[in-house]
């Protein structure tokens, strides 16, 4: 397929373009300066230069493609995500890009059309699993990823594969937010999240959410979770951390954080125990790092130096 993909150095985007070249794609990808243009050429992808708030230009840049990923984000980091504003150009982001992409989607060929999304949009289920039928329960922040995922459902209907990825909370190494929550480890001897303790967090290795991405172009339309196989609860991922940092345990901080942050922060604060089999029954994609416990270490140890 010639695909387009959009937040192509992100996150997510550093994993899914070499991902969808190594599945033999031929990949296009949106770029906003030369040196990210020319570090997606060694990916063996063709950068692009686009204004992705133009729906003019956007579609002019879709039509020549059979699919399109959209990956485009911009989450604030842990030490802004509580302030006024800190999600509006996420929002913007969500609402106004996916719109425009999808818009030049059905103007022009494209069959598929894969949206990135989050796990946070659902309600907070204690020890419960996960799975796709629970109903969303959105907060402020979560609600544009909603509608994100609103506008790929009008895809579909047009007679098109929309696919929606509700990815767990990602974490990696060069990560931004992995590095800040070793370093609040590692410095203040501070446990990395927020919420409580026996709740539950889901996760997904950086080095899987590329390769979850080029799944996708082989799913049926339909939203899914992408998450490791062993979510755990935060006291059990505090306990990894202090284990790799030579630390007896970490200061449980979670539920003053959670307070603290108010209503932005309520959504990473819920016990979400997401199921990835509905994902892993159409594509055949596996976690290569199934659970956290063995992903974290090797990050700590590597930004601590030992």
């Amino acid at each position: 397929m010639r695909v387009l993909v959009t937040g192509a150095t992100g996150v997510a985007g550093r994993g899914a373009v070499p991902a969808l070249v190594a599945a033999g794609h031929a990949v296009t990808a949106a770029s906003r300066s030369p040196a990210k243009a020319e570090l997606l050429r060694s990916w063996g992808a063709d950068p692009v230069e686009i204004d992705l708030f133009d729906p003019t230009a956007t579609k002019r840049v879709v039509r020549d493609h059979d699919a399109v990923c959209n990956l485009a984000t911009h989450i604030p980091s842990l030490t802004r995500a509580g302030l006024p504003g800190a999600w509006k150009e996420n929002d913007r982001i969500r609402r106004l890009v996916s719109a425009n992409l999808i818009a030049g989607a059905v103007a022009g060929d494209a069959s598929h059309f894969v949206q990135e999304s989050i796990g946070f949009v659902y309600p907070d289920r204690g020890d419960e699993w996960i799975d796709e039928q629970v109903e969303p329960h959105p907060t402020a922040v979560t609600e544009s990823a909603l509608e994100a995922e609103a506008i790929v459902a009008r895809f579909t209907r047009d007679g098109r594969t929309g696919v929606v990825l509700r990815f767990a909370q990602f974490y990696g190494p060069g990560a931004i937010h992995s590095r800040q929550a070793v370093r609040m480890a590692a410095r203040w001897g501070i446990a990395p999240s927020i919420g409580d303790p026996h709740g539950y967090v889901s996760s997904i290795h950086g080095d899987d959410v590329g390769p979850a991405v080029a799944a996708a172009l082989q799913a049926p339309a339909g939203v899914y979770n992408v998450v490791d196989d062993e979510p755990l609860r935060r006291s059990e991922l505090h306990a990894v951390f202090a284990e790799a940092l030579g630390r007896r345990q970490l200061r449980e901080l979670g539920k003053v954080l959670a307070r603290l942050g108010g209503g932005k922060s309520e959504a990473v604060a819920r016990s979400q125990r997401l199921a990835n089999a509905g994902f892993k029954a159409v594509t055949g994609w596996e976690p290569s790092v199934p659970s956290a416990r063995d992903g974290w270490p090797p990050i700590i140890a590597d930004q601590m130096g030992l």
